[in-house]
């Protein structure tokens, strides 16, 4: 008698996930999803984009999808953004089901927890805060776009962009984007704020709404609020700065259109790929700066992707120290444990030679400049879904890579190392050794 298949939650969570983009991608092959026909792959590919909150996509959804296949693009967002667990723990609730250990430590792993305390109520004010949220997004955008659109579509219209900017995905159903609202202040301040409060991860905004005061917040909720301001003022002060005489980007805008569009482009790369400018335009610097954006990403917990800011910052605090000659990392008066800066620098690590390896393999299929392959590559890594205008014309084996770095950006590369990796405890302590750095 064969023993049954045991998975751990990393693996689950896995499986879930990917049974969610095959449920998607036939959905959307569905006759009664499409304007016109599309193949298995693009199917898959846009499944993928939208259940990983990428946003990437090889053809227009607005014109390709029925509305039909717009809401199951809408779907596809809502659950990946927020997370399949998530909504099973709502409908466990629902139907007045306990919840057992082993579900609980899948939300556990689902929302990046470290302990099992309290996942449940966490869980259950992360739905009800979104569904908030988006209620809130929805409505300010119907006040812009109604009177322009008329009751119907002006009200799905704004439900569908909010879904896709809180949940940070770059989804749009105007094949510009969103560039034709450049100088509108109501879709630039509400597209970016939902943005940004999707990017901090739920345990921040919980912190910041239940604890009310600086000194009673926790070092990670400090560390995500003041690098996401100092990150973000740096960044939108650089685009306006790079592409300010660029005739293709912001050259040829008014000032007032340059600042929001500068502002704009400054928040979305790290989380969401909304664009206001012609992205494939855009100056060398501008490109690499949005490069680094997008591979920093979000905040952790949060509906956005890249390694994440708080592992950034764990880095650089710890190269800072290195450099200084002391023995620990303290940020604010608290010492950061090594087993953090260890896992820190493997997922920075990890990343980087994903990315690296990817973007060489595409150099070998694409023809295509390097610079708008690693954009590409790390926007699908990052969750992000900006584009140089590649991936339309990217080929077969491009399309195929590409849906890899999106599943692998939004599952994680610790998270996929778990769920391969069977870790063996051992007591076994080996003699010190010297190997020569740098």
């Amino acid at each position: 008698m064969t023993k049954p298949l045991k998975l751990n939650p990393p693996q689950l969570l896995a499986l879930m996930f990917l049974f969610l983009v095959v449920v998607g991608g036939v959905l959307l092959k569905l006759p009664i999803a499409t304007e016109k026909d599309i193949s298995w792959l693009d199917a898959f590919f846009l499944s993928t984009s939208a259940a990983t909150v990428t946003g990437l996509a090889p053809i227009d959804p607005g014109s390709t999808f029925t509305l039909f296949g717009e809401i199951v693009l809408m779907v596809l967002i809502q659950v990946g953004g927020l997370g399949i667990m998530t909504f099973a723990v709502l409908v466990v609730i629902v139907l007045g089901k306990k919840i057992g250990m082993k579900q609980r430590m899948l939300m556990q792993e689902a929302l990046n927890q470290p302990s099992l305390g309290g996942v449940i109520r966490l869980a259950r004010n992360l739905l009800l805060f979104s569904l908030f949220m988006e209620l809130v997004g929805a409505t300010l955008l119907a006040i812009d776009w109604v009177p322009k659109m008329g009751w119907a579509k002006g009200l799905y219209y704004s439900l569908f962009h909010t879904i896709a900017s809180f949940n940070n995905a770059g989804f749009a159903l105007w094949p510009d984007n969103l560039s034709r609202f450049v100088g509108d202040p109501i879709v630039n301040m509400t597209v970016s704020l939902l943005v940004i409060i999707g990017g901090l991860g739920f345990t921040v905004v919980f912190d910041v709404l239940y604890q009310r005061r600086w000194r009673k917040l926790s070092l990670h909720t400090k560390l995500m609020l003041v690098m996401t301001l100092v990150v973000n003022v740096v960044a939108i002060v650089a685009v306006f700065f790079f592409e300010q005489h660029n005739p293709k980007t912001l050259g040829s805008l008014s000032l007032r259109e340059q600042l929001w569009a500068a502002y704009f482009q400054g928040i979305t790369p790290r989380t969401a790929g909304f664009n206001t400018i012609d992205i494939g335009s855009l100056e060398q610097p501008t490109a690499m700066l949005m490069i680094f954006l997008m591979f920093v990403g979000a905040g952790s917990t949060s509906t956005g992707g890249g390694i994440k800011l708080t592992t950034f910052a764990v880095i650089v605090f710890a190269v800072v120290s290195f450099l200084k000659g002391k023995e620990e990392t303290v940020i604010w008066q608290r010492t950061i444990r090594h087993t953090i800066i260890l896992r820190a620098l493997a997922i920075a690590s990890m990343s980087m030679l994903f990315i690296f390896v990817v973007t060489l393999a595409l150099t070998l299929t694409e023809d295509a400049s390097v610079l708008a392959l690693l954009f590409e590559v790390v926007s699908a890594f990052g969750t992000v879904g900006l584009s140089m205008n590649l991936t339309p014309h990217l080929s077969m084996i491009g399309k195929v890579l590409i849906i890899c770095v999106m599943l692998f950006g939004k599952l994680g590369p610790l998270t996929l190392v778990y769920s391969i990796a069977k870790p063996k405890k051992t007591n076994i302590r080996y003699p010190n050794g010297d190997i020569l750095t740098g």
